[in-house]
């Protein structure tokens, strides 16, 4: 099976880094044009130049997801440089954990706002273009915790579950103009940020996950992929557990 999507245009959010950098890295590699977000200019300045040396053209915009009008204009400018975008992978997230009783106002907006609110001002300005043109993927990142719970992450739970709702509801109005909508919910991957916990509770969390070890940043950026082919033309709706059995459904 060879995946080709030469000519086709994909915005991945919070691409500078971990599982967004792999994604960004597959879709290139079959001939995508790849454009990113970030808020760190000096990060996003490093990876750009980091890839650039490993023979990638990366595209990316220092815009918040959670900033409605900036990523319309965000939509607009890619569509200028690249082209019409015919792929979105929202994958910005973040975590704020902490027990619902000892959580702030602050601490539950702002995860719900970075990791829901944004599947709106990053889809919105893009979905009409693509059932005008027939053909589109939109493919939402969530987390095995927003399909199992998990105690001190009720915010990101909440927003990690509601971005399936999302798919679902989106999957059905766009499904006969051709453009599909799915969910994939990693488990723990080696990113950065869990290789960083230490290894005593890491091995805890990798005696529950029935595989035996941890998810790489490759194996979701490679279904991701696949999704955004002409393969995945008949999957729309779905939500794939990608956890190496730690939670099966």
């Amino acid at each position: 099976m060879k995946i080709d999507l030469t000519g086709k245009v994909a915005l991945v959010t919070g691409g500078t880094g971990g599982i967004g950098a792999a994604i960004c890295e597959y879709l290139a590699s079959v001939g995508a044009k790849v454009a990113t977000n970030y808020r760190n200019e000096e990060k996003a300045q490093e990876w750009l130049k980091e890839t650039s040396s490993r023979g990638f053209d990366f595209k990316a915009y220092q815009v918040d997801v959670t900033d409605t009008e900036g990523c319309a204009k965000m939509a607009g400018q890619i569509e200028e440089d690249l082209g019409p975008i015919d792929i979105v992978v929202n994958n910005a997230g973040i975590t704020w954990d902490t027990t619902f009783r000892k959580m702030t106002k602050e601490q539950w907006d702002t995860v719900l706002k970075i990791n829901l609110d944004s599947l709106y001002n990053v889809t919105h300005p893009v979905i009409e273009s693509m059932t005008n043109r027939g053909w589109g993927r939109v493919i939402n990142i969530s987390s095995i915790n927003g399909q199992k719970g998990q105690i001190g992450q009720t915010n990101y739970t909440t927003s990690k579950a509601g971005m399936h709702g999302f798919t679902m509801s989106l999957a059905q109005e766009v499904a006969r103009k051709g453009v599909t909508v799915n969910t994939v919910s990693p488990g723990y991957i080696a990113t950065d940020m869990v290789m960083a916990v230490p290894e005593d509770i890491r091995n805890k969390i990798i005696a529950q996950i029935p595989v035996g070890r941890l998810g790489t940043p490759e194996e979701v950026a490679a279904l991701v992929t696949f999704l955004a082919s002409d393969h995945a033309a008949f999957i729309t709706g779905a939500n794939f557990a990608q956890n190496g059995g730690q939670h099966m459904m």
